[in-house]
């Protein structure tokens, strides 16, 4: 009895009479042997057509590849097996020469000996000497401190070796020490500074610099700030800690920085500031680096160092003075007179107040020194200077605080005459006028 498994299907009936229910598969038809021959015959022929292409193209490029290491002749034939050891050894030798090819260029790059050998001999320590003033509870206190900073040979005159450093590492000196290449030291003298760019020239006399640390000592190449490039190298060399010349190095991280210094930054507000800008490197300056140089790959001075400028309060983030910035300051600084010893120093014998940028805005006085009194018979009474005038040039000097004017006149001795630029009150408001003043001696109050 046929038993249905599918209700539901509807059968239909072949030749035979036999039921295949419709929709549901029908046994395949069994292959004969002839076919099963035929296609065993094909598959056959068709793996012995691909394996032998396979073959033929790997052998190929066997030889190809033989050929370009010089393994297989022109014609074919195997190297013999002492060739095989020399063609062997070229190509080691060609691949250790192309390795310290690439090695010598990397050192190139990271090897700054050459460098700082070529321009050690020009850059010096400074050892500053001077009283440190502090009050308490209304009462001032003195005691002599020491700091340290760098600076750079810039050029010689006929009677002395000239250096730049920074204003703030020469500051209130009572005496400034400089140490050459050679560990040898020899007294100096301000021979200017310039307070707004932090600047200042120091002078060593020829005559207290021994032979033969002449003959060791270099100047300077000054370089072009202007021409540089973020992320090209950059050396600093100076005096870090104080513990003698040391190197560091990094690139030029940015360039035009504006910052204000350390010392005006609380002042920076009032706009009597002069905000200047500076080369930015992660090459480190640590205090002591003040005053050294930041050098390029060509060992030219492209910045003049300064550790106060930002402070420790960041990390890889150095800065520098734009040497080509600077340079016209430089060479003026250099051409100023010696100071004169304070004993033989002239005086105007006059008190003044600084005339800062708020008080210049609100009362609509010119920026300057104004004359609150003058000390009878002195050389501004003298000269005819009077309470109310205001000092704005010296020589041609632009003054435009007490302490300015104090530092221009440590160069004029006594009986020196100068030319005073004041702003007198008229009726009509300030007049500009010149007065030429005969410097007093030192017993006239200033």
């Amino acid at each position: 009895m046929y038993e249905n498994n599918y209700p539901n299907d509807t059968y239909h009936y072949n030749a035979e009479g036999t039921g295949v229910p419709a929709g549901r598969p029908s046994e395949k038809p069994k292959m004969g042997t002839g076919k099963k021959i035929a296609v065993a015959i094909c598959c056959g022929v068709c793996f012995g057509v691909f394996a032998g292409a396979g073959f033929f193209a790997v052998n190929t490029a066997g030889n190809i590849l033989a050929n370009q290491v010089g393994i297989i002749s022109e014609k074919g034939a195997k190297a013999e097996p002492e060739e095989e050891k020399d063609i062997v050894k070229d190509t080691v030798e060609e691949n250790k020469g192309a390795a310290e090819v690439n090695e010598v260029a990397y050192t190139t790059v990271t090897d700054v000996t050459g460098v700082v050998k070529e321009v050690m001999p020009c850059v010096v320590s400074i050892n500053n000497r001077y009283v440190e003033k502090m009050s308490f509870w209304g009462q001032v206190y003195s005691s002599e401190a020491r700091s340290a900073g760098s600076g750079f040979i810039v050029g010689k005159n006929e009677t002395e070796l000239l250096l730049v450093s920074n204003q703030h590492v020469v500051a209130s000196a009572e005496e400034l020490t400089v140490q050459f290449v050679d560990g040898t030291q020899a007294q100096a003298q301000i021979k200017g500074v310039d307070v707004d760019k932090d600047l200042a020239v120091i002078a060593v006399q020829l005559e207290d610099i021994e032979a033969d640390t002449m003959s060791k000592i270099s100047i300077a190449k000054l370089g072009d700030s202007d021409s540089l490039t973020v992320g090209e190298p950059a050396i600093a060399i100076g005096n870090a800690l104080g513990y003698g010349q040391s190197v560091t190095t990094g690139v030029v991280s940015a360039l035009d920085r504006a910052i204000a210094s350390t010392d005006n930054m609380e002042t920076a507000s009032t706009g009597d500031t002069e905000i200047n800008t500076f080369i930015q490197t992660d090459a480190a300056i640590n205090p002591g680096n003040s005053g050294g140089a930041l050098l390029n790959m060509k060992g030219e001075v492209i910045g003049i160092n300064s550790n106060k400028i930002g402070g420790s309060a960041v990390e890889g983030m150095g800065y520098a003075i734009p040497i080509s910035d600077v340079k016209p300051i430089i060479e003026n600084l250099m051409n100023k007179q010696p100071k004169v010893d304070e004993d033989k120093r002239g005086y105007l014998g006059i008190t003044g107040v600084d005339v800062k940028a708020d008080y210049s805005e609100l009362y609509d006085l010119p920026k300057g020194v104004y004359v609150s009194s003058v000390v009878e018979g002195a050389a501004a009474d003298q000269a005819g200077i009077m309470r109310g005038y205001i000092i704005t040039a010296l020589n041609g000097e632009e003054i435009e605080s007490m302490l300015e004017l104090k530092e221009e006149l440590t160069y004029y001795a006594a009986g020196d005459t100068v030319e005073l630029s004041v702003m007198k009150m008229m009726s009509q408001g300030y007049e500009e006028d010149t007065v030429s003043v005969t410097l007093g001696k030192q017993s006239t109050i200033q």
